[in-house]
């Protein structure tokens, strides 16, 4: 629900704090409790927007809304009304309808929970000034002018325009994808233009306060949050549709007219020409109709993306709607989150540079202390090395976090740049709990954003030694060195930050005097004991899967929030960049035009330092120059880039609820190795949905061009002078609903082809009939109708059949025919000899199970009489099994041409 009211829409970070007071009408002790209600009726509760759930019976409609489903109701109802006495075949499209129903509907009842998950954010608790008295309320009943207090562990209520800080960093991640806390300084005011993750002076609401403590203003709730915004944005956006869906529509449409226009021509011809009866002809061109139209695609089509769901499942990708699966395989392009995605979203110490100048290398990724420190490709301890011991108990001295393995698992709390120094330790053999039992803590100056420093003060070997960490301009000049020397190190300094690291300063040294109840003073004298460089690593297997994107044809795109120089150095290592002008920050993209921006996306790879709805803006533009766009994120900041894109893909373990409930697929390790993985699945998983419309259409197609044979032909002809029809309307029925639809289901079982991966994507616009298709299906219905419509004939003119015998011959030529085609239907390319029959077992299963339903009927006398069947002798079964491997010997040879004279992408799908 909207608010009642909108607070003003102001750039509060370029306001100062009186500026902010005035203009929401408060003093510095807050509001009282009148103040608060009269506020709270005229802006609403702090909560975000929820759109109204669907109602139950839309949803239901909605999966009737497809134009395959609407023809398929509309066959039900003609072959109803035509043959009431013989309800088989709408009774069995009435199942397909309801199972279809049922599975879209429930993946569209969780997806109506996307806005739901944002919720979640603002149902905290906030401690503000209410009536000159600080107190704690719901953060519902928060309302602008409300003065809030933070302190460490906070979840930030509302939008705050912070008016006191002491040291305060809060983890912006979800909003932003800044990889470490921001620092906060009440007093500053920046421009109107300045980015979100620059704006110092606010605290938003969702976001967690890391250290420190704040006195803030609430200058938005509720939809007027930065949060809020984003819900306003998934609200109100439509997802991008999935490539299936588009194909499947524009194949519908082909479907339904040809065989309609089919249909009637047939119909007329037998009128009009034959002299069939007007009647008959009716009831068979509805038979005709409904056997051509392939009822059971729908049902195929979820079986087989239901069993690529299964096999994503166990390569570690979730799929929350079926249709992504094929969407994913689709893409052209990924645009990637770099933090949590392309990185670990855990600080790590990268590079050590001691005071005697050495560098030193550290392996391993995150917080778990899994890696070694290497000097020059030798690992080395803290043990053996004086220099380096000093180094690593000064990071550990001078440091207020834990890191320590608890059931075979290891566990941390605290600020991430103090688990890093707590991780290079252990890899050195350093470890806190047990050095602080020799050195313990009699004093400390706790880290402040001001300062730039922390220091603690520990009783070592009858003396109190100093431990100091900051950034190098601050920690130097503690150092007992000289202006030169100084100016050097600066300089090293400088030279890591420009790689993208994070460099802190350790210095340490004995202090004199130490009274232990007073605070103590900064310290001086010390001993600079190295540098130390950390940064947000690569994920493992990160660089190979963007190689493996790059082989398959896919672009990969780096979007975040994180600084320029950082978002560098990773694209660098991912081999997207290589230089600072390749790299497009946020603050170039607010007056680019959407040309402008379609043309970016085409040459850019790697935009940093932006906000979600820039990021939206680089998904729509990606879309409109006409790539299909996988969209990978974690963070709330990303949902709306999640849900706009084609395919939306969060990561499961660091994700939020947010992300994961905007998305399509869900990536189960944050990996984004993983998601090559979905890649090649969803590439199979369309393979398998053509193949089984190949196998409808095809078979379906040779029915009428069988019947088209035998009207436009009159031949053979009965004592009337009309063309006697090759299969009744119950034989065609039989046909297409029983031993066609179970091999169909069977066919989506099949195994991936090799090399999957190294094909380039399907164009974006290319329909599911592209012109392979088109020649497999015309070749195989042509040859299965010729050779069918010859048999028939031969067999009344030449044999002097009767036309059950014929008929019951026919039919069980044609069961031969779509059993042996299912081997063709396995893949477009390759050999039906070189596929093995037990590679799929279901099929081979599915296949014997259409025959012996078929043997069995031939002996069962209800549908003996139905169909109008009788067994059939072994020597005309072996004859009939021989010309049925025609469509093999005609389509093998049509592999091979093509493989000789291949197609360009288009053609071949």
């Amino acid at each position: 629900m909207a608010p009642k009211h909108k607070t003003p829409r102001h750039n509060w970070h370029a306001a100062t704090i009186a500026e902010v007071r005035g203009t929401l009408g408060i003093q510095h002790l807050g509001l009282t409790s009148d103040q608060a209600e009269e506020r709270l009726q005229k802006f609403g509760p702090n909560r975000l927007p929820q759109a109204r759930p669907t109602p139950i019976w839309q949803i239901a409609f909605r999966q009737f809304a497809s134009p395959l489903i609407l023809i398929l109701i509309v066959a039900a109802v003609v072959s109803l009304a035509t043959h009431p006495d013989e309800p088989t075949d709408a009774a069995f499209i009435a199942m397909v309808l309801v199972l279809n129903a049922l599975i879209g509907g429930f993946q569209e009842w969780k997806a109506e929970r996307n806005t739901r998950a944002l919720q979640q954010l603002l149902q905290v608790r906030a401690t503000v000034l209410r009536d000159g008295e600080m107190c704690e309320v719901d953060g519902e009943e928060v309302v602008p002018g409300d003065v809030v207090w933070l302190e460490s562990g906070n979840r930030v209520a509302a939008d705050l325009r912070l008016s006191e800080s002491h040291g305060l960093e809060i983890d912006e991640s979800l909003l932003t994808g800044e990889s470490l806390p921001v620092s906060k300084d009440a007093d500053g005011v920046f421009e109107a233009a300045t980015p979100m993750a620059d704006r110092r002076n606010m605290a938003y609401a969702g976001s967690m306060v890391q250290r420190g403590r704040a006195e803030g203003v609430v200058v938005a709730t509720g939809a007027q949050t930065a949060v809020g915004q984003l819900a306003l944005d998934i609200t109100s956006k439509t997802g991008g549709r999935p490539p299936l869906l588009d194909r499947m529509a524009d194949f519908t449409r082909v479907v339904a007219w040809s065989m309609v226009v089919a249909v009637i021509v047939i119909a007329t011809l037998g009128v009009l020409w034959r002299g069939y009866d007007v009647t008959d002809v009716f009831m068979f061109a509805v038979a005709l109709a409904v056997s051509a139209i392939p009822e059971g695609l729908p049902v195929a089509l979820t079986v087989a993306l239901a069993v690529a769901t299964t096999r994503m499942a166990k390569r570690g990708v979730i799929v929350r709607r079926l249709a992504a699966v094929e969407g994913l395989g689709s893409c052209t392009l990924i645009a990637s989150d770099k933090t949590g995605t392309l990185t670990c979203n855990e600080l790590t110490v990268r590079t050590i540079e001691l005071a005697d100048r050495r560098q030193l290398e550290v392996s391993g990724e995150g917080f778990a202390p899994a890696g070694e420190v290497l000097d020059r490709g030798r690992p080395v301890q803290a043990s053996a090395d004086p220099a380096l011991k000093l180094l690593a108990r000064t990071a550990v001295l001078c440091n207020e976090s834990d890191l320590y393995e608890r059931d075979g698992s290891w566990v941390w709390r605290g600020d991430p740049t103090d688990i890093a120094l707590l991780s290079m330790a252990h890899k050195l053999g350093v470890v806190r709990a047990a050095l602080l039992s020799e050195a313990p803590l009699v004093n400390d100056i706790p880290f402040e954003a001001e300062r730039q420093f922390a220091a603690t003060f520990n009783r070592l070997e009858g003396g109190v030694v100093a431990s100091v960490k900051g950034a190098p301009e601050r920690v130097l000049p503690m150092c007992a060195m000289d202006d030169s020397e100084q100016s050097v190190l600066l300089d090293r300094a400088a030279g890591l930050a420009e790689l993208g690291y994070r460099v802190l300063a350790l210095a340490t040294g004995p202090v004199s005097n130490m009274d232990e109840s007073s605070v103590p003073s900064e310290p001086a004298g010390l001993e600079f004991v190295g540098f130390v460089g950390m940064i947000d690593p690569l994920r493992s297997g990160a660089r190979e899967a963007v190689a493996a994107c790059r082989a398959a044809g896919i672009e990969v795109s780096m979007i975040t929030g994180d600084h320029p120089v950082t978002a560098l150095t990773i694209a660098r290592q991912l081999d997207l960049a290589i230089g600072p002008d390749q790299v497009v920050a946020g603050s170039e993209l607010n007056d680019r035009t959407p040309v402008e921006l379609q043309d970016l996306v085409r040459r850019v790879r790697v935009f940093a330092r932006t906000t979600p709805r820039q990021k939206l803006d680089l998904v729509e533009a990606a879309r409109a120059a006409g790539h299909y766009v996988a969209v990978t994120g974690d963070g709330v900041n990303d949902a709306p880039a999640l849900q706009q894109a084609n395919i939306g893909v969060a990561m499961g373990r660091s994700g939020t609820d947010v992300a994961r409930e905007a998305a399509e697929l869900v990536v189960t390790d944050d990996n984004f190795a993983t998601i090559v993985a979905g890649i090649e699945e969803g590439r199979i998983a369309y393979d398998n949905v053509r193949n089984v419309i190949y196998l409808l259409i095809s078979t379906g197609a040779a029915e009428v061009v069988l019947l088209g044979l035998a009207i436009l032909s009159g031949w053979p002809s009965a004592a009337s002078g009309a063309a006697i029809l090759p299969l009744l309307p119950a034989q065609l029925l039989w046909l297409n609903l029983v031993t066609n639809g179970i091999q169909d289901v069977a066919l989506a079982f099949e195994p991936g082809e090799s090399g999957v991966l190294r094909r380039r994507p399907r164009p974006p616009g290319e329909p599911i009939f592209n012109r392979l298709m088109i020649e497999r299906t015309i070749l195989a219905a042509v040859t299965m109708a010729v050779v069918a419509f010859a048999a028939f004939s031969y067999m009344i003119e030449v044999a002097g059949w009767s036309e059950f015998e014929a008929r019951n011959a026919l039919l069980l030529l044609m069961v031969l025919f779509e059993i042996v085609h299912i081997g063709n239907c396995r893949s477009e390319t390759t050999s039906a000899l070189r596929k093995p029959l037990w590679s799929n077992p279901l099929l081979l299963a599915g296949s014997a199970l259409a025959m012996g339903l078929h043997v069995l009927a031939m002996h069962w006398p209800a549908t003996q009489q139905v169909l109008g069947i009788a067994p059939v002798s072994l020597q005309q079964s072996s004859t009939l099994i021989a010309l049925a491997f025609s469509v093999l010997v005609v389509m093998e040879l049509h592999k091979w041409w093509r493989r000789r004279h291949p197609l360009d992408i288009a053609g071949r799908g």
